[in-house]
């Protein structure tokens, strides 16, 4: 038998880091654990802090015999781990509000947790972030199952940025929003092989949005609204993570990296109602008050503030 865990301190962990990765669980000790295995693996030059925020029906993720260990090996080699539990729950936008608010680093990486990491992603993502300057950069997932599934017809969304990002307000229905397709199955994976990157090579490209590893600049996502509009939504409902980079996205712009070192697990959802989506809702409350950007918004591709070490 494995000695209890302890879960940290969180305000001993709220430190003004570079970096915290911000990860929700709910029922998935097996995911949970190949994800904090990939999170292990990273070699960050500056290192990281994680929080594990648990919303599990019965005992918490990351009391599982693997992912403890894992837990124990990321303080083993110097990574603060804080583990939280989130209850009752009140909406996967709550979930991310939440997680937000125990973190004090310049950059969070909001990571699911059935995504296991590549050596290297971490650094990859942080480095492009601090030449972008933008709000926010991210690696789409693979799926490895529909690696011999080739689909040419969705390729043609990739379009590389030529320099900064600049902010885009994306709604459905228009080109840049069918942007999405390419992050299906394992279209990206066939893309990065088609352009043949040398080692330590990346690309950036312009995106709707995101699933499962994003890396935002803090500030930005925070003045962007962050995740608070989870009071405004049914505890039932998804899209949270589109709506706050659509609105990260319309401020400060935002991208997608290639190569992607995220791989997701695909284990079945833990969403299984599906009938609201916070982005559209979003979406309808900023037509019905009639759409003007922030005065900061305008200004926002010129900043020079830098992100990074």
């Amino acid at each position: 038998m494995s000695r209890p865990l302890p879960p940290g301190d969180p305000v001993e962990f709220r430190r003004n880091r570079l970096l915290d990765v911000l990860v929700p669980t709910r029922n998935r000790p097996a995911e949970l654990a190949a994800t904090l295995a990939g999170l292990a693996a990273q070699d960050a030059p500056d290192g990281f802090g994680i929080v594990v925020s648990d919303q599990s029906d019965g005992g918490p993720a990351w009391a599982d015999p693997a992912a403890a260990t894992m837990v124990r090996a990321l303080r083993h080699t110097g990574h603060p781990v804080l583990l939280t539990r989130r209850l009752p729950r009140r909406g996967l936008a709550e979930h991310r509000a939440y997680l937000l608010s125990l973190s004090a680093a310049r950059l969070v990486l909001m990571l699911d947790d059935d995504v296991w990491l590549a050596p290297g992603t971490i650094d990859r993502l942080v480095t492009a972030i601090a030449e972008l300057r933008c709000g926010f950069v991210g690696n789409a997932v693979h799926g490895l199952s529909y690696l011999d599934d080739v689909r040419p017809q969705d390729h043609d969304g990739y379009v590389e940025w030529n320099g900064r990002p600049e902010p885009e307000r994306i709604r459905p229905g228009t080109p840049q929003w069918s942007r999405a397709r390419l992050h299906s199955a394992a279209n990206l994976l066939h893309v990065t092989e088609r352009l043949q990157l040398g080692e330590g090579q990346w690309r950036a490209y312009r995106v709707s949005w995101i699933g499962g590893c994003v890396l935002f600049d803090r500030a930005k996502l925070v003045a962007a609204g962050g995740f608070d509009f989870w009071r405004r939504m049914p505890v039932d409902h998804q899209g949270e993570d589109v709506a706050a980079q659509l609105a990260v996205l319309s401020r400060y712009g935002g991208a997608g990296i290639v190569p992607s070192g995220a791989f997701h697990l695909e284990s079945p959802t833990t969403v299984t109602d599906r009938r609201v989506e916070c982005w559209q809702l979003l979406l309808d409350e900023e037509d019905a008050a009639g759409y003007a950007p922030a005065a900061a918004d305008s200004g926002s591709r010129h900043e020079r503030q830098e992100v990074g070490p």
